[in-house]
């Protein structure tokens, strides 16, 4: 199946580039999911009866392109999700930001409330009922033109995150539209995740996996990548 960009895979786990605009897993617009993918591309590459078994272990936006780890068994899925639970499992972004913060490097820590009626996520306070602690940390690699890319390291994995917290300091994700509003540019949300690392489930290796943004798309070209993927 030629759409999926397959990175490694062996009888555990499989990593995989999501591609922007494909939904993660199944959603109320029917669209045909990543996780469905996956299940169809092991189904028809192994000639495998009946259901497949693929484990989700994390998500991507919509709109959000980059490295993702799907689990082959129910063993990897369970042992890749406590990793998650206990922050063994590192997931780095790169962002377009409109703007450029005051400080070059920084802790973000909000609580946030997701609502449900319109899929919209807000900043709120601690003793707001739902609540939930999100926390990440971003440095500021280069600027051009007001805009900025940063490098963001997640710390929680809350819905709309990165979008919202950056938002939050009046320097919104270029392209979103949905939480920075005209202040964002129109145009595909600058939201990439490139890096994912991980130990493996079964073979207890630490795995690490390296995509690039797509760099002749902007506005990704009008920055320097090479620093970060020529290592």
């Amino acid at each position: 199946m030629d759409e999926l960009t397959v990175l490694y895979e062996d009888n555990h786990i499989i990593v995989l580039m999501k591609p922007q605009g494909v939904p993660t897993c199944g959603d109320e617009s029917g669209d045909d999911s990543l996780l469905e993918q996956v299940r169809r591309y092991v189904k028809e590459k192994y000639q495998k009866p009946g259901n497949v078994y693929i484990g989700l272990i994390h998500r991507l936006d919509r709109p959000t392109g980059g490295v993702m780890v799907f689990a082959k068994t129910s063993k990897a899925a369970s042992r890749l999700a406590e990793q998650m639970r206990g922050g063994d499992f590192e997931k780095k972004y790169l962002a377009v930001l409109v703007g450029t913060p005051k400080e070059q490097k920084a802790t973000l820590v909000n609580y946030l409330k997701k609502n449900p009626v319109n899929n919209m996520v807000y900043i709120c306070t601690q003793t707001t009922d739902g609540a939930k602690l999100a926390s990440l940390d971003y440095t500021v690699l280069e600027e051009k033109g007001g805009y900025c890319l940063a490098d963001i390291r997640l710390h929680t994995g809350r819905t709309h995150q990165i979008r919202v917290q950056m938002a939050g300091i009046s320097h919104p994700v270029y392209g979103d539209m949905r939480y920075g509003g005209e202040f964002a540019k129109k145009g595909n949300l600058a939201l990439w995740a490139y890096s994912l690392s991980f130990t493996h489930p079964v073979t207890k290796e630490r795995l690490r996996f390296m995509l690039e943004p797509p760099a002749e798309n902007v506005p990704w070209k009008n920055f320097d990548l090479t620093k970060i993927f020529s290592v």
